[in-house]
């Protein structure tokens, strides 16, 4: 896994260079992009989103909102009324972060509460802190979307094939030999119990956000940095 993520770094900044020229946007989606690339990869490997790197980006985030504000409230909120940039960019990280978390923690105590177990962990939630306040209300709640929508996928896909290629198959058949349901029906209970890390899918998502779907014309904030630099 080593040389591929030093790859996939390498490729990042020059996707960077590509997308933002040598400009300060650049440099902030540089950190962020470096600081998604840890996240996914530990998610990835050990189901984990280490609080040093969610709060120290959010911290660098709330940084520079100072001089690049993440967009969208204030063209929304406060298009007609004299604010300060600085203190509108900071408030429009707060927004961001705000809404990112509360959104996931929100969904986790749902599931909770109708699952009767946990399907999220706070990792998550932080991250998707880190993530508002660097992007913003408008591409936190796209990158939620794109997440969740990809691991869904993902996540039958992996389940339908665990099942059909007989995963655990003889714990099933214990089960079953013990009259506690179908073979088939404990199998696929037991695939249905596989997890995939959320944190990884929401990283990607992310990235796609920043560097794919300005091209595309949206969102319209950063498609204006993308194509006017």
């Amino acid at each position: 896994m080593y040389p591929i993520v030093e790859f996939l770094t390498g490729v990042l900044f020059v996707l960077t260079f590509y997308t933002f020229g040598v400009t300060l946007p650049a440099f902030k989606f540089l950190v962020f992009g470096c600081l998604l690339i840890i996240l996914i990869v530990t998610d990835l490997r050990v189901r984990l989103l280490p609080d040093a790197v969610n709060w120290f980006g959010f911290g660098l985030a709330l940084a520079f909102a100072t001089k690049i504000p993440p967009g969208g409230f204030h063209d929304i909120w406060v298009r007609d009324r004299p604010s300060h940039p600085m203190l509108t960019g900071v408030l429009e990280a707060l927004l961001g972060a705000a809404f990112g978390s509360l959104v996931l923690w929100g969904a986790a105590a749902l599931y909770k509460l109708v699952r009767r177990r946990e399907g999220m962990g706070m990792g998550d939630v932080k991250m998707m802190a880190m993530v508002g306040a660097f992007l913003g209300v408008r591409s936190a709640f796209l990158t939620i979307l794109l997440g969740t929508l990809v691991g869904s996928v993902v996540g039958l896909t992996t389940i339908t094939c665990l099942f059909l290629f007989g995963w655990n198959r003889e714990l099933a058949e214990r089960a079953h030999r013990r009259g506690l349901g179908s073979a088939n029906a404990l199998r696929w209970m037991i695939a249905s119990q596989y997890q995939l890390p959320l944190g990884t899918f929401l990283g990607i998502a992310a990235l796609v956000v920043v560097y794919a779907l300005p091209r595309f014309g949206f969102p319209w904030y950063l498609r204006s940095v993308v194509l006017t630099r």
